[in-house]
């Protein structure tokens, strides 16, 4: 790969959610803040919503990394349960034991228990859903009914719900008009703007060993501002293509075409230009292997 040509530790635009890439900017640390404030005073649920892509699970992790010992976090990543799956999973997740004939009260049951067991010994329990737009409206309801668990001081169970803007919407249903009126914060995360993105490849290259000159040109961080419309997978995505393609061509920083190139080959990227870009640049992966066999040629 690149690495080693421009003096990398580690991929700088992997699309997976690993916290030391975290950005402490951009709305990023203000989300974070606002859930930390939000679980420390003890209510409510708290709601997370931005765009495919906008770093949701990122958030997540790094949320969960950031609190403290005291603090024992759930993570359920699966929207599509039914009211007993998600009953099941939480008592998995907080290692209840159960069996396969054991009924959803019963479950429940233990988990309640072990929820009080959690609180006298001082701990505070928070479950963080994700991609919770998917969730069946009679799952949401048990939700609820299960946070109802409570000491005369304090909830027994926060939590934090992640998802698309059409949680919102979902939240408008007359069935889970309670669950609503329980969220005390919200946040919803926005595309980064261009100096955001600017800041946003800057660091990844810094968190990824980068201790030289920027990398990408100007022109080039323009291109994939407007090409992956400030989010940030797709900002990966263009990044990494375009890095490659650098690397194929020998360029010791990344350029305007290289980044036309990972645009073009990239479905969701904007194209604006498709017209002449698609007979300038038909296929990226015919270019790269065409660039590094010239390369190697030399």
């Amino acid at each position: 790969m690149y690495l080693e040509h421009f003096g990398l530790k580690e991929l700088p635009f992997s699309i997976t959610s690993d916290t030391e890439f975290f950005m402490n900017r951009a709305g990023y640390q203000d989300a974070l803040n606002v859930m930390l404030v939000a679980l420390r005073s003890g209510e409510g649920f708290i709601k997370v919503t931005g765009e495919v892509g906008v770093g949701k699970t990122l958030l997540c992790r790094k949320l969960m990394k950031s609190l403290t010992p005291d603090f024992v976090t759930v993570y359920i990543y699966n929207p599509y349960l039914n009211p007993d799956g998600l009953i099941s999973a939480l008592a998995d997740e907080m290692q209840v034991p159960y069996s396969e004939t054991t009924g959803a009260n019963q479950i429940l049951k233990a988990v309640t228990k072990r929820l009080l067991e959690l609180q006298q010994a001082g701990g505070k329990v928070v479950l963080c859903l994700d991609e919770v737009q998917a969730m069946p409206i009679r799952t949401l309801e048990v939700l609820r009914l299960i946070t109802n668990l409570e000491t005369e001081k304090r909830k027994l169970i926060q939590v934090v719900l992640f998802g698309q803007p059409e949680l919102d919407a979902l939240l408008e249903h007359p069935a889970v008009r309670q669950l609503k009126q329980r969220i005390t914060f919200s946040y919803r995360l926005l595309p980064l703007n261009r100096v955001a993105v600017r800041a946003y490849l800057r660091h990844r290259l810094r968190v990824a060993g980068n201790r030289g000159a920027e990398l990408f040109c100007d022109s080039a961080v323009a291109s994939v501002y407007r090409a992956g419309n400030g989010i940030p997978r797709l900002i990966n995505i263009l990044s990494h293509k375009a890095m490659m393609a650098a690397f194929g061509e020998g360029s010791d920083r990344v350029r305007q075409k290289h980044v036309t190139a990972a645009i073009r080959d990239t479905l969701e990227a904007q194209q604006p230009t498709q017209g002449w870009l698609a007979v300038l640049m038909p296929n990226f992966h015919r270019w790269l292997f065409r660039s590094t066999l010239s390369d190697a040629g030399r």
